[in-house]
């Protein structure tokens, strides 16, 4: 499974951004996919999760900002980031998990910054 994420940038404080993830190669139905960050000199954490039947998951630093969704049909997950705050400055990874197997996308840099 390869995973093409894009959609980073920069934006001001209280500003919107979209990131999206494209999957392709062996996909099952079932399966689960993500979001995660990592900021300069912190690990790696979760945002978002999302199963292939819509469940979704949150880390309690983003819920009520950011929404992630999933078009089964194109393979691609998307985090729709609002109220960006400083601290989520961060390089933003994809992952996608099925059959026990995890797998990454490249990181897409978010930076909020006036």
């Amino acid at each position: 499974v390869q995973l093409q994420a894009s959609g980073g940038g920069l934006v001001q404080p209280g500003g919107s951004l979209r990131l999206s993830c494209a999957a392709s190669g062996s996909i099952f139905s079932i399966n689960v996919m993500g979001w995660y960050r990592q900021a300069p000199g912190k690990q790696r954490e979760l945002v978002a999760t999302i199963t292939s039947g819509g469940s979704t998951n949150y880390a309690g630093s983003v819920k009520g900002r950011f929404n992630i969704s999933r078009d089964n049909a194109k393979n691609t997950m998307y985090l729709q980031m609002n109220s960006l705050k400083p601290e989520d400055t961060a390089v933003y990874y994809c992952q996608f998990r099925q059959l026990g197997f995890d797998y990454w996308g490249q990181g897409t840099l978010v930076t909020v910054s006036s």
